[in-house]
C-alpha cells in the first residue's frame, strides 16, 4: 500500500514539474519574441546584414519559435506518458 502511495507523490510531484516548465518555458518564448520584435522595428531603417542590433533581433524571434517548439514537445511527451500510464493502470 506504501508503494502506490509513494508512486502516486511522485507522479504528482513530476506533473506540477512539467507544467511549471511549460509556463517558464512559454513565458520566455513570449519575452524573446518582444525582445525581438522591439529590436528588429526600431532598427529597420537600416535594412542590412551589417546592422547588427536588427540580425540580432531577428535571432530573438527565430529563439522564440524553437523556445516554444521545443515546450510543446515536453508538454505532448509528458501527457502521451501519462495516457499510458493511465492505459496501464486500467489493465492491472
Amino acid at each position: 500500500m506504501t508503494t502506490k502511495t509513494a508512486a502516486a507523490n511522485r507522479n504528482q510531484r513530476s506533473e506540477r514539474d512539467v507544467n511549471r516548465l511549460v509556463r517558464i518555458m512559454t513565458g520566455a518564448a513570449w519575452i524573446a519574441l518582444g525582445f525581438g520584435l522591439l529590436l528588429s522595428l526600431m532598427n529597420l531603417h537600416h535594412f542590412s546584414d551589417r546592422n547588427t542590433s536588427l540580425m540580432v533581433g531577428i535571432g530573438f524571434m527565430v529563439g522564440s519559435v524553437h523556445i516554444y517548439v521545443i515546450r510543446t514537445a515536453i508538454d505532448l511527451v509528458h501527457r502521451r506518458e501519462e495516457k499510458m500510464e493511465e492505459a496501464e493502470g486500467q489493465l492491472h
